[in-house]
């Protein structure tokens, strides 16, 4: 599948938020944020090219010094793929922000680049979209402790923090799946440049009063030992970005 003429080839930039209005209308754009991700990274890409939505793939490569680069620099003339550079590793947040930008679909969804979540659930995570039930869907990942005790009850914990700050009535803050309506998404000013931009973009969406709505995900947990990079200490920042972003910022 390759993009239809309006997008091909040319991707612009958003300026300011009355341009974020041009989404290609029906299209997802995936953004997926990459670092050190040599063993995944193309495997990931041939998973998400099978989904049949219509799309465009957005990779922000963070600065990798695994090899990943050099994969990615082979795609450079895949119509269906947009690959981006960062000179030097910023973090999660800041590769997103910069995919963002870049994005010319109605819809964007996250999509991490370690194989855990399977990019054939993205129709199903469309359907409250499009259907116009929602602004926001969050995919809700299976209970299964399999992904390391401390981070199972890492997650339940912000989950229930969340709920508990903004009565948001959720069940998986911290799922790596989430899905906007690009108009609303680009509205949102993002600063977080780690971890934080979970946390940060569901405090800000439910201060703007939107509902998340949820649907069931499959997922298949990757250790620590394997190559998994998020800290005890990203919880500890994303319990203060929730907190913050309730009492002390607009």
């Amino acid at each position: 599948m390759t993009l239809p003429a309006s997008a091909a080839q040319t991707y612009p930039v958003f300026s300011d938020a009355a341009s974020s209005a041009a989404g290609v209308k029906g299209w997802l754009s995936v953004i997926i944020p990459v670092y050190n991700e040599s063993r995944c990274v193309a495997t990931l890409l041939e998973m998400v090219k099978r989904v049949p939505v219509p799309k465009e793939i957005i990779v922000v490569d963070d600065g990798s010094t695994d090899g990943t680069r050099e994969t990615l620099l082979g795609l450079m003339h895949d119509p269906q793929v947009q690959v981006i550079f960062h000179d030097r590793n910023r973090g999660k947040g800041a590769a997103i922000r910069t995919g963002i930008r870049h994005a010319v679909g109605e819809y964007i969804i996250i999509q991490d680049s370690d194989l855990e979540y399977d990019p054939a659930d993205y129709p199903s995570l469309l359907e409250p979209l499009k259907s116009g039930r929602a602004n926001v869907v969050y995919g809700v990942r299976p209970d299964r402790p399999q992904r390391g005790m401390s981070f199972f009850l890492g997650a339940k914990f912000l989950t229930w923090l969340t709920n508990f700050l903004y009565g948001c009535n959720i069940r998986d803050e911290a799922t790596g799946y989430k899905v906007f309506r690009s108009s609303l998404l680009k509205r949102i000013p993002l600063q977080g440049n780690r971890f934080e931009f979970c946390p940060e973009v569901t405090a800000k969406v439910c201060r703007m009063g939107e509902r998340i709505h949820e649907v069931p995900i499959s997922y298949d947990p990757r250790p620590k030992g394997a190559g998994k990079k998020i800290k005890w200490t990203d919880g500890l920042d994303a319990i203060w970005t929730l907190m913050r972003y309730r009492f002390f910022r607009p």
